[in-house]
């Protein structure tokens, strides 16, 4: 596995959805962590790529490996043919051959035992990268469905779309200051208390409408 598909493991795994949420608040957090489970499944075929070929190899560097060992047992019984018959120069040139075959088979077996740790390795990625990505779909479900039951609480029967929108900017602006300042920002019964002054501010005006009303019926005006 090359090192920079190793880093990207290594970011995807060592990645946490809380750490993400806390750069992007002021963003869009669900697109955001939906991106990021995209990304995580590129990583995850990239791996599971590099994993078919690897088996490939080591598939390919057994049967070689196979192939020299018969190879190397038949030249054997080539040899004491060749000798029984007095032929010592094909018995020579099949020792030769046993020679090189010895002075491969050690560097096919360390290639195989390399080629095992490596699939070995590419597989505990994928179980790793695909458990992450397990971890970051329930996260992000998660994050849904809290958003949905918040929205929910916080919303009154027959709430306007204009309250329900502010309800919502408030609360962005609330998270991004207490997270960059430590402190409240606007306070949970604002909004509330605002809407009752607005609805004081109608009743007295109604008020004043009627009085004038009354007036003008009566003449004083």
């Amino acid at each position: 596995m090359s090192d920079s598909l190793k880093a990207r493991v290594g970011r995807v795994i060592a990645g946490g959805m809380h750490a993400l949420l806390d750069k992007i608040e002021d963003l869009n957090p669900q697109a955001a962590m939906e991106q990021a489970i995209r990304e995580a499944s590129a990583v995850v075929d990239e791996v599971r790529h590099e994993l078919g070929t690897v088996s490939a190899n080591r598939h390919l560097a057994q049967q070689q490996h196979a192939r020299l060992n018969r190879s190397h047992e038949a030249l054997s019984d080539q040899i004491a043919q060749a000798l029984g018959s007095g032929r010592e120069d094909l018995a020579r040139a099949a020792v030769a051959r046993q020679l090189d075959i010895e002075a491969q088979i050690p560097v096919l077996e360390t290639t195989l035992a390399d080629l095992a740790r490596q699939e070995q390795e590419l597989q505990g990625f994928t179980a790793a990268l695909l458990a992450k990505q397990r971890e970051m779909q329930e996260a992000l479900a998660a994050f849904r469905n809290s958003r949905a039951a918040a929205s929910s609480a916080a919303q009154p029967v027959g709430q306007s779309a204009v309250d329900q929108r502010l309800a919502q900017v408030v609360d962005a602006f609330d998270r991004i200051h207490q997270r960059q300042t430590g402190l409240n920002g606007t306070q949970p019964g604002d909004l509330k208390q605002e809407a009752q002054l607005r609805e004081l501010d109608e009743l007295v005006r109604d008020h004043k409408i009627a009085e004038r009303m009354a007036r003008l019926k009566a003449g004083e005006l």
